[in-house]
């Protein structure tokens, strides 16, 4: 499965007490291929640093780094889909050039892109995202 993750979900799944663990163990064991862009990373980079220690946050960004199922991806086109807060248009972007089977996000700002036929990206909430995908990973 290609995913593309907004920064809240990556942040609420990296703890093992989190009922959202599950996306990230998915992520470390290979079992979902993770979409990532130099933006994306920077954003990752810079959120991790502010809400969890030190330690926790290079440990994950490293991972991110060198783990063989999370992929960089360019970016050659800019569709700016969401005006409300172009800030999430590299999430969007970098679904759309990954071919990603979906963008998880909590943020309302993605809900526009249900109402666009073309370039299609498959959104889903986090809390949706587990009954959708947990059998599948298994």
């Amino acid at each position: 499965m290609k995913l593309v993750i907004d920064t809240n979900v990556l942040l609420v799944s990296i703890s093992s007490y989190s009922r959202f663990h599950w996306l990230y163990r998915a992520i470390i064991e290979g079992k979902v291929t993770l979409f990532i862009t130099n933006e994306i990373m920077s954003e990752y980079a810079e959120k991790l640093l502010e809400k969890l220690n030190t330690k926790t946050a290079f440990t994950t960004l490293r991972m991110l780094v060198e783990l063989d199922n999370v992929v960089q991806t360019t970016i050659f086109y800019h569709f700016n889909l969401i005006q409300t807060d172009p800030d999430d248009n590299k999430f969007v972007d970098c679904a759309i050039a990954a071919n990603a089977d979906w963008l998880i996000t909590n943020d309302k700002h993605f809900n526009i892109l249900k109402d666009i036929d073309f370039p299609t990206v498959n959104v889903i909430r986090l809390e949706d995202s587990e009954q959708h995908f947990v059998k599948s990973l298994r």
